[in-house]
């Protein structure tokens, strides 16, 4: 039996996972929210369904949480910069019992690229001739600048701000340089396309079906 998915918000998230779906043996889309941006929530449709995804906008997605855990669905959450209200989100899902998973980056390379800067930071943290820097790049209509990804990247490293560059087609760059007198150190990430966030999307969907309470993706990772 397939697992069935609400996808809220068809903007190129939504349309890379619909496709994913539809070439899946496991996951099947039942209903689409906000496929025109006049559009509303489809809360019959998402009642039907195992799991609603949502990548929309911080100016709807927690109305959209709120409404969707209302009826008891559980829910992965790729739309960033509402992180300030996850107290509050937290509330919700406890008072309405559903699962919730939340990530800036559902990229399974990007995630375990988090553990690795990490990681290194500890290490070079131990020595002071070191600096560290990060860089990224995403395509021209990227909305948010730094992107939540390099907010959880600067979240883990202590004294690491990023340069970000808004301009062609690039659909996500993330570059953190450990530089000394002597030597340099760079850990980078680079997307090729949409499809690992798709693919992440959709592993977390699984996870988090039958499950109550908050995730991030690094309990996907665990």
């Amino acid at each position: 039996m397939k697992i069935k998915i609400a996808l809220i918000g068809y903007g190129k998230m939504g349309k890379e996972i619909d496709i994913l779906c539809n070439e899946s043996k496991i996951f099947e889309v039942i209903s689409i929210s906000f496929k025109k941006k006049d559009d509303s929530l489809d809360l019959k449709g998402i009642a039907k369904a195992d799991v609603a995804i949502d990548f929309t906008s911080k100016d709807v997605v927690l109305q959209n949480i709120e409404e969707v855990a209302k009826i008891g669905v559980n829910l992965v959450i790729g739309t960033t910069g509402w992180y300030d209200h996850l107290q509050e989100v937290k509330k919700i899902a406890t008072k309405y019992k559903i699962g919730l998973l939340y990530a800036p980056n559902f990229s399974i390379g990007a995630n375990i690229f988090f553990r690795m800067a990490a990681f290194s930071a500890k290490l070079f943290a131990k020595f002071p001739d070191y600096d560290v820097y990060g860089l990224e790049i995403h395509h021209k209509a990227k909305l948010d600048s730094p992107s939540g990804t390099a907010l959880k990247i600067a979240s883990q490293i202590e004294g690491l701000n990023f340069t970000s560059i808004r301009a062609g087609r690039n659909p996500g760059f993330h570059e953190v340089v450990f530089d000394s007198q002597a030597d340099s150190i760079t850990i980078s990430h680079q997307a090729h396309n949409r499809l690992g966030f798709a693919k992440g999307a959709l592993v977390a969907a699984e996870f988090i079906k039958n499950k109550k309470g908050v995730f991030a993706f690094e309990d996907v990772l665990e």
